[in-house]
């Protein structure tokens, strides 16, 4: 297995709970969590300081390790480390962890076994296995776009932003529309001496809470329960009559339905909007020294920049041969975690839905488990696409995929999925 992330721990604890018990998980970082292990070390991509869940702690929680009532609706970094830390012990997959173990290659042999190359401790050694999980993540290669131009100034991307104190009394531009733009925009504009926000386009901005309740409970309950385009009406009413205008904050209004593209769920970007704290900013068309040209003809001077644009999917540590997908495609994997021609090959946790992912990453690993236990396999229909563009390209509709991950379950051992139906 290659991650000790979220997806990485719930992967080995269905493998042991399974009766595998010749299971190694590489983490090539010093500490459990992925992207939740925070770190200031802007060489490691890491969640910022400030950084909280934009899924609530009831659909975050994995199903049979709910996480603490103390917690709040929307955790910290920190308590969703500790969540995971706890959650290894429970497991006792900490035996099974091999921190600061970095893969280098996997290679498939003639025998359908893979030569794992592992670097640890100044030393790299190749071990032998008869499957593979990838549980890296689909957080690892920044795509940082280019523009006409030069920029003057400095450009970051937003895996390397830590905390605001480097740009205190900047010009700041965020460039983004999602939910670690809308973040590190309200967070970078605490301390600049101004802070604007770019979009390319119209996007829904989501409050955390509706009714007082997460809007993450709210949509998985009225999703089951009224059909797709009655649901976006709702929405789009419930924004018009809570939110406003989105011309009132500078924002061009969104050009497509609710939930055809994903949203941004955050409660603070609005607010930072309308009373001048930030202010929003179309496209970018070129750079001209500190100058940033946007596409609807407007232009500001600027120190800095931050890119929240999101990243490429990649598994350097895998050949094009077996993982050469192009960023903009759907990935061609069944449920999206069997290889096509690879049987031994599984990736757990590669898509990305409205709402969390940790939930769906252990039903992927609880089939992953009883086929390598023994268990029969049989072929899945492929999800369902959203936009066709690199930051939809591994998008699926929570609710639906579920639906899919529990049929599997059912299929492959009655009662299996009783359980998780919620």
């Amino acid at each position: 297995m290659i991650g000790a992330g979220p997806c990485g721990l719930t992967a080995l604890k269905n493998l042991l709970r399974a009766g595998c018990r010749d299971v190694v998980c590489y983490e090539e970082h010093s500490s459990i969590g992925g992207n939740w292990a925070f770190t200031d070390d802007p060489q490691r991509a890491s969640v910022y300081a400030s950084a909280h869940s934009i899924s609530s702690r009831r659909r975050s929680s994995f199903d049979d390790f709910p996480m603490p009532t103390t917690y709040p609706d929307f955790p910290s970094h920190r308590q969703l480390l500790a969540y995971f830390a706890d959650y290894a012990s429970a497991f006792q997959l900490e035996p099974h962890i091999r921190l600061g173990a970095r893969v280098e290659h996997c290679a498939l042999g003639g025998d359908g076994r893979w030569t794992v190359r592992v670097s640890a401790n100044g030393e790299t050694r190749a071990e032998l296995f008869d499957s593979l999980l990838v549980c890296s993540g689909h957080h690892r290669e920044a795509l940082l776009p280019a523009y006409p131009g030069t920029f003057s100034g400095r450009i970051v991307h937003s895996s390397a932003y830590k905390r605001p104190d480097p740009f205190r009394g900047q010009r700041m531009l965020v460039v983004g529309a999602g939910n670690s733009a809308a973040d590190i925009a309200v967070d970078v504009a605490s301390l600049a001496s101004r802070a604007a926000l770019s979009l390319r386009e119209g996007t829904y901005f989501i409050p955390k809470r509706m009714f007082g309740r997460p809007i993450d409970v709210l949509y998985g309950f009225w999703s089951r329960r009224l059909p797709a385009p009655l649901l976006q009406s709702a929405l789009r009413l419930w924004l018009r009559l809570v939110v406003g205008r989105w011309e009132d904050y500078g924002l061009p209004a969104p050009t497509h339905a609710p939930l055809e593209k994903r949203p941004t769920v955050n409660s603070s970007v609005l607010e930072a909007l309308r009373d001048g704290r930030l202010v929003a900013r179309r496209g970018i068309e070129r750079y001209d020294g500190h100058t940033v040209r946007f596409t609807d003809g407007t232009q500001e001077e600027f120190d800095a920049i931050i890119m929240a644009t999101g990243f490429r999917v990649s598994f350097p540590f895998l050949s094009r041969q077996v993982a050469g997908w192009d960023a903009a495609t759907m990935p061609p994997l069944h449920l999206r975690m069997r290889h096509p021609t690879i049987p031994s090959l599984f990736f757990i946790g590669l898509f990305q839905p409205i709402g969390c992912i940790w939930q769906l990453a252990d039903y992927q690993a609880r089939i992953v488990a009883l086929q390598l236990s023994g268990r029969r396999r049989r072929p899945a229909n492929p999800h369902r696409r959203f936009d066709a563009s690199p930051r939809h390209a591994i998008e699926v509709d929570y609710h639906a995929f579920r639906r899919e991950l529990m049929d599997e379950l059912a299929a492959l051992l009655p009662g299996a999925a009783g359980g998780a139906r919620r």
